[in-house]
């Protein structure tokens, strides 16, 4: 199965941020990204725009010649109507605080059921495919079903932790397990955070039925040394591991 690899833009906009003015151009870095092989652009515009911006959103929709995906929490209305007026291809709903640094935790589909519901069907009926952030536990897979969204985005931190401290094996089982269900549930799987040029091939050749990654600051941070399209082209290699 293809995997498509969505670059996560919020990183060149926190670097223009930095110093004002549009150096460098967010705009252009969305559409480098695309011409280097991208099969899809994400952006995460939180309240206080730290990084990506909602005008950022606004002007990138246009010249987006694949998909954009954006991330947020929808308990902002503000990001409820940029969602419903900008229409991207996918939205992925975070639990994220309004303050929170980065995201670090998946939803409680059991909890926010109803809540989910709701704004589920609200973005499907604009025609909006919708995937919701979810730590790799059953439990919350099997509850995730209910609220009808179209995927789940596994939350991959704890994956990438354990990898990194050299527990492949105890890293990927359960969310192998969450693979396996979500499948059988008949969810699209995306997963996201922390994924690297280190640990990307291995998580990709253990969940075969992987329809996106979404990966910024890893990718962003490796093309300070690589090259943006050298980058890309290095992620997407990682994907191309058969299980």
């Amino acid at each position: 199965m293809h995997t498509r690899l969505s670059v996560n833009i919020n990183k060149i906009a926190t670097l223009r941020n930095a110093r004002g003015g549009n150096n460098p151009n967010v705009l252009k870095a969305a559409i480098d990204a695309q011409l280097f092989g991208a099969e899809g652009i994400t952006v995460h515009p939180r309240p206080d725009e730290r990084h990506i911006t909602y005008k950022d959103v606004r002007e990138i929709k246009p010249i987006i010649t694949t998909e954009f995906n954006i991330e947020g929490n929808p308990s902002e209305k503000k990001f409820v109507d940029l969602v419903l007026e900008v229409k991207p291809h996918q939205v992925t709903l975070v639990p994220d605080a309004s303050q929170q640094l980065t995201s670090d935790h998946g939803w409680d589909t059991i909890k926010h059921k109803a809540f989910l519901i709701d704004i589920i069907g609200t973005f499907k009926k604009a025609g909006i495919r919708v995937s919701i952030f979810v730590d790799p536990d059953v439990k919350m897979i099997e509850a995730a079903a209910n609220t009808f969204t179209d995927r789940i985005e596994l939350y991959t931190e704890g994956y990438a932790r354990l990898f990194a401290a050299g527990h492949p094996l105890k890293a990927i089982k359960p969310y192998i397990a969450a693979a396996e269900l979500a499948n059988k549930l008949k969810l699209g799987i995306n997963a996201g955070h922390d994924l690297d040029l280190h640990n990307l091939a291995y998580f990709k050749k253990h969940i075969p039925h992987l329809d996106e990654v979404s990966i910024g600051h890893a990718l962003i941070c490796d093309a300070l040394y690589l090259g943006f399209e050298n980058t890309i082209q290095l992620y997407k290699r990682q994907l191309q591991t058969e299980a």
